[in-house]
This record gives C-alpha cells, sequence and structure tokens, in this order.
C-alpha cells in the first residue's frame, strides 16, 4: 500500500499538464514515450498514436486536444480548407503557442478555487464524503449507484497525477449515469444524480491517419459560429453553470471547443505527496455535472444513425449480443451517403492510386458497453478507408456480414438438428442446455472477425482503380469462413457418444449443414460464385 502525505501549510502542489509529460504515446519509429499536452501538439506529425491505459481514455484525450485547437482557432474555416490542412499537413504549433500564453492558474489541476477539469464547490463535501482513487477510473469504479455499501472505493490506491488528469477527461466524457457518492446536503440534492457522458451508450467514430497530426486535422472541422471557450475550471469567470437545487436544464454548447471540453462531471481531486515526493491524487469525489442540449447535425457529426427494433433512430450503440465488426457497413454506408459532417469531407477527399499499400486511414470506432449503471467492457473496432472506395467496402462488409450472420444460423439448425435426434425424449426445460452443447456458434463467432478485416484489407489492396475488388476476396472469404464451420460443427458433434442413434443425429446434422450451404437460398459466395447484386 502506497504512503503519502498532505502537503506541509504554504507549500501547494501546483501541477500543469501543458508542461507535464502526462500522455503516453506512441512515436512515429516506434518508441514508447510520455508527451505534455504543449509537446504533443507541437509534434503532432513525429507522433503515430496515443497510447493510453483504454481506448474510452484514448478518444478523451483526442476530445480535449480537439477543444484545445478550436479554442486556439486552429481549425479549418471551410470543407475546402479542410480538404487543404488534410493534402498540404497543416502545422499545429498555434495551438502549442495558445496553450503556451494561458494564464497559469487557469491549467493547475490543484488550483484551490479553479482547478482544472474540477468543482471547487465540492471541497466540503470532499472531506466528508471523498473515497480513494477508485472512484475516478471508470473501469475500477463498479456500479454507479456509489450510495450501495462499495467497500472497494475505500482502498487507498493513490495515482499519479497524470493518470488522474486523464481519468477524469475520460470521466467527463463516459461517466454512466448513476447515483453519486455524497449527500447533498451542501449543494443540492440533485448533484447526486450522474446523467451519462455526452459518448456513454453511443458509439464514437474517430477518423485515425498515419501520424498523431493527420489525427487531429481529419477530426477537426469547420465551426459554423463561434469556435467557443474552453472549459477549463467548473468556476472559472465568466462560466454559467447550472445548480443542484433543482433538475438540470440541459444547455446547447456555445461552439465545439465548449462541446468538446463539457464538464460531463463535477469532480474534485485531492493532492498529496508519494513516499518518494511525487505529486498523486489520494480522495476524489465525483458528483453531476453538465447536462448539454445536442443537437445531431452539428454536434455528433461522427455519427452513424440506425433503428432499434421499436423503429427510433439513433446512434450506432455498443451491443452485448452482436459484434461491432458486423456493424462496419453502417459506417461506410455513412462515407457512401451522407452529404454532411465527417463521412461526406471523407468522401470529398480525391482518390489516388495506393494499390498494395494498404489504406491510408481508419475508421476507429469505440464504445463503453455497459449493464445499467455497471461498465462492462470498452469494445473497439478499425476499418479500413481509402479515398473513392466507400462503395466497395460498404459491400465487401455489408456482404461479409450476411455471410457470417447466414453460417450462424446454419450452425444453429444443424444443433437443433442433432438434439431432436440424439435425446428424444428431452424435456422443454433441458432443450436449450443440449442444443447449445452442439451449437458451433460459439466458437465460430470468435473465429469470423480476423477473416473480416482480412477481406476489408485485401479490397482496400486492389485499389480504387480495379473495377470489382470485392468478389473475388469475397468468396475466398465465404469458403474459408464455411471451411471453418464445418470443422467446428463436426468437433462438436463428436461430442455424443458413438452409439447408432448419436451416429444417425450427426449424419442428419452434417446434411443440414451442408443443405443450407449449397441451397438457392444461401448466398451465392458459399456456392464459390459471384453474387449478382
Amino acid at each position: 500500500m502506497s504512503e503519502t502525505s498532505p502537503a506541509p501549510p504554504g507549500h501547494r502542489p501546483s501541477w500543469d499538464p501543458r508542461h507535464k509529460p502526462c500522455i503516453p504515446v506512441v512515436t512515429t519509429d516506434g518508441a514508447m514515450a510520455h508527451y505534455s499536452l504543449r509537446a504533443l501538439l507541437a509534434g503532432a506529425d513525429e507522433l503515430a498514436a496515443l497510447d493510453c491505459a483504454s481506448p474510452g481514455e484514448n478518444i478523451a484525450v483526442i476530445e480535449y486536444l480537439l477543444a484545445i485547437c478550436f479554442a486556439s482557432e486552429t481549425c479549418p474555416s471551410s470543407d475546402k480548407e479542410w480538404r487543404s490542412w488534410v493534402a498540404d499537413k497543416e502545422d499545429l504549433e498555434p495551438a502549442a503557442e495558445w496553450l503556451a500564453d494561458q494564464p497559469d492558474d487557469a491549467w493547475d489541476l490543484f488550483h484551490p478555487s479553479t482547478p482544472l477539469l474540477q468543482n471547487s464547490d465540492l471541497a466540503a463535501d470532499l472531506a466528508e464524503s471523498g473515497t480513494g482513487t477508485a472512484q475516478l477510473v471508470i473501469e475500477h469504479a463498479g456500479d454507479y449507484n456509489q450510495l450501495f455499501d462499495h467497500h472497494h472505493l475505500e482502498r487507498d490506491n493513490p495515482l499519479p497525477a497524470a493518470d488522474a488528469f486523464r481519468a477524469t477527461l475520460t470521466q467527463h466524457v463516459y461517466g454512466p449515469y448513476g447515483r453519486a457518492r455524497m449527500s447533498g446536503k451542501q449543494l443540492g440534492a440533485k448533484v447526486t444524480n450522474l446523467a451519462a457522458g455526452r459518448l456513454t451508450g453511443r458509439i464514437r467514430v474517430v477518423a485515425l491517419g498515419q501520424t498523431l497530426g493527420e489525427t487531429l486535422r481529419l477530426n477537426l472541422y469547420p465551426p459554423d459560429g463561434a469556435t467557443g471557450s474552453l472549459n477549463t475550471s467548473w468556476t472559472m469567470e465568466g462560466a454559467e453553470r447550472r445548480t443542484f437545487k433543482e433538475k438540470a436544464k440541459p444547455r446547447v454548447p456555445k461552439g465545439p471547443a465548449d462541446l468538446h471540453s463539457a464538464l460531463g462531471r463535477s469532480v474534485l481531486l485531492r493532492p498529496a505527496r508519494a513516499a518518494q515526493g511525487q505529486i498523486v491524487v489520494d480522495r476524489v469525489l465525483i458528483g453531476a455535472g453538465e447536462v448539454l442540449e445536442l443537437d445531431p447535425e452539428r454536434h455528433l457529426q461522427d455519427a452513424v444513425f440506425s433503428s432499434t427494433t421499436s423503429g427510433v433512430r439513433k446512434p450506432l450503440w455498443p451491443s452485448p449480443s452482436r459484434a461491432l465488426w458486423q456493424e462496419a457497413h453502417a459506417l461506410y454506408s455513412a462515407v457512401r451517403d451522407n452529404d454532411k459532417g465527417l463521412y461526406a469531407r471523407l468522401r470529398s477527399i480525391r482518390p489516388y492510386e495506393r494499390k498494395g499499400v494498404g489504406a491510408p486511414y481508419q475508421l476507429w470506432a469505440v464504445g463503453l458497453l455497459a449493464n445499467k449503471a455497471l461498465p462492462v467492457a470498452w469494445i473497439q473496432g478499425a476499418y479500413p478507408y481509402a479515398p473513392g472506395m466507400a462503395a466497395h467496402l460498404y459491400r465487401a462488409s455489408r456482404r461479409g456480414s450476411d455471410i457470417a450472420e447466414y453460417i450462424a444460423r446454419s450452425l444453429k439448425n444443424a444443433a437443433v438438428v442433432a438434439a431432436e435426434i440424439a435425446f428424444p425424449a428431452l424435456r422443454a426445460a433441458d432443450e436449450a442446455g443440449q442444443v447449445a452443447r452442439l451449437d458451433a456458434r460459439w466458437d465460430f463467432w470468435p473465429t469470423a472477425e480476423d477473416p473480416f478485416h482480412e477481406l476489408l484489407d485485401e479490397v482496400v489492396d486492389r485499389g480504387p482503380e480495379d473495377d470489382d475488388p470485392v468478389s473475388e476476396p469475397l468468396v475466398a472469404y465465404a469458403l474459408g469462413l464455411m471451411a471453418t464451420a464445418r470443422t467446428q460443427m463436426l468437433r462438436r458433434l463428436d461430442a455424443l457418444p458413438p452409439n447408432d442413434r448419436n451416429n444417425r443425429a450427426r449424419a442428419r446434422a452434417v446434411q443440414r449443414f451442408e443443405d443450407d450451404m449449397s441451397g438457392d437460398w444461401a448466398p451465392a459466395e458459399l456456392r464459390g460464385e459471384i453474387a449478382r447484386d
């Protein structure tokens, strides 16, 4: 257990992420390093990518870097200028210089009245209700209904200031809904109502370039008005914040800098000194933050809209039952069809020959899967994009997903046939369990993802100059998946003890699978043919 001690009177710790190495990165030559915010922006084109603790933390840092760029007016003024920025590798140094010129007090993580990213009004409650740092890290907090007995939140586990800074950014963006671990007597009862973060419950899509600089330029966009101000602190001068005496009235962001740096939580961190003298955070308090009124067209430019089973349209969401790669076609459909936002800008980049050298960009999709107020897992997927190939990639991903779905249903059909013959006297209550024993879908799905990514890579490698870069790779993909599924089915059926009935069950199940693969209703690619869409 780490030992910490409070700072001596008159020696308040100060910590400024503009100058402190606080963001883990991978350089273009493969080295690992930590950069300050200023160094990150000044050297963005020498860095390959961020390397934070989780996909969500990476997204949160990208959001903050975008907010800084907008606040410093380091952003394109039109879609035409955006294309020039991407093509000409516009320098992001002005954002770094803007950071250097900001008041030091506004960037102090432990300032007594305007702590960076925090709400100093929680000070009185921190003394009474503060917990260990597990509350700050989404993956460690557990269920966000934190008025229940959460012993793990009391554990002494100090966080280095840099880790606490990044975790706070992530809380503001992805914090799940729930109940805060505080009474509300000081600030008002509504401070305990934790609203879901701006990106909670939806898939955030970021266009990735070859460098961090290219990634930021791809995801910056022309403001439709003022860029707005960066939210450095809840109590910053000129900020109009909600109170906690009554239900929050959602506010419209005042420009993209405000949007991308919105304080979705009230957070307060208590600094301490670790045994070796480094600054750490040892106590944390989290309460309700801002609630935003978001316009899908202006504020969700990356969102891919889909319909629920009840017909409600909403941004693509993390699903516990459907893998993210099965929805890749929705991303390509957005690039192909959208006339505004991120995807329209990506489509506007002129095609150029890249045969055999891979995709210049990736569509990186990230979401937080939660069971009500309990975060479960980060999910992510990266899908290649080359200018001029959206229609080809849509076809490959759509057909690829449909083929995998069809094979999985066929495996289920085979398992049902085998169970009906092998267990003729089976009680209805036991049927699902016996079918599951013979159902190879659970083996199949994890092995289907890599071939799907290889299919997309092959399509991109053939290049936009190929009249039909999809059909042949798609047939090879389908036949490969079918062979894998057949092997997995036979392995499951081999679990039946050898006797006449079970031999008959195996034979009927295999025949049903082969009929499904070769029937007229099967996708053409499974019969070795090219589909005529």
